[in-house]
């Protein structure tokens, strides 16, 4: 990721995003918004240049969405690099517009999470979940001060990722709901390496009448054919090689059979 540095705009209130999006709007311009929860690689920059064929002006948002993950999940350890994904994003190939990077999109003025800084981190441990909250938001809900409204596509979130993650997709529904309802965007951008994910908010945009286009950008994988992915940085080198026994190997087998029937 080389190329002329652009200066990107950081906004973290979501009144300051309405009046940014709003004033572009207002000058004619359209707006593409790709979301992400940072740790940023070449498969976020391959959805910030697919968003540049689309609209006249990009907004990433780098937010880690609590309301996707259960109490047992990796919420406090996901990979986190908010200086270094602002120097990729300064790389890009005609440039980031703005960076939305809010501390918390389910802070009503009642929650315990803080800012720790200008480093775009938000201290994650301070959600105190109790054993009955489902998701990482619940312990205010439970107390009657914060959030409850949730967004679900029901017969697309069943099966597949969902019968192991169950609060998993609701989560994304929302917090995409939020951000569209924020940033106001004309085109959002998706990676289809989520592919479940990417179907079920194109779904939700359908049926709940955004006037959004929902794009699905191609998988980008590294040089062993493993799908790029934030977490990866998580895997030793033999969890890598067992995934890939498991799932990269076995698929390009079927793959190459397939090309050859075709012949």
């Amino acid at each position: 990721m080389t190329g002329n540095e652009n200066e990107v705009e950081i906004i973290r209130d979501k009144k300051q995003m309405r009046k940014w999006s709003r004033g572009m709007r207002s000058q004619g311009k359209t707006i593409g918004l790709v979301p992400t929860m940072g740790y940023l690689h070449n498969g976020h920059i391959s959805l910030i240049q697919e968003a540049h064929k689309h609209a006249d002006l990009i907004v990433v948002s780098i937010y880690v969405n609590p309301g996707q993950f259960s109490p047992t999940e990796d919420l406090s350890t996901y990979p986190s690099d908010f200086d270094g994904d602002i120097q990729k994003l300064m790389a890009v190939p005609g440039g980031v517009d703005v960076v939305f990077n809010p501390h918390n999109l389910y802070d009503y003025g009642t929650t315990t999470i803080t800012d720790a800084g200008n480093s775009g981190e938000v201290e994650r441990k301070a959600v105190v979940v109790s054993s009955s909250s489902s998701s990482c938001v619940e312990a205010e809900e439970e107390r009657g001060l914060g959030h409850e409204t949730w967004v679900r596509v029901e017969r697309l979130e069943k099966g597949m990722c969902g019968k192991s993650r169950p609060v998993f997709f609701r989560g994304v529904g929302t917090v995409v709901t939020k951000l569209f309802n924020i940033v106001d965007p004309d085109v959002a951008v998706f990676g289809k390496k989520d592919y479940q994910q990417w179907r079920i908010i194109h779904r939700m945009v359908r049926d709940l009448d955004f006037a959004i286009e929902v794009i699905g950008s191609d998988i980008v994988r590294d040089n062993d054919g493993l799908a790029m992915s934030s977490r990866n940085v998580h895997l030793s080198s033999e969890e890598r090689e067992k995934v890939l026994s498991m799932l990269v190997i076995p698929f390009n087998i079927l793959k190459k059979l397939y090309y050859q029937s075709c012949i």
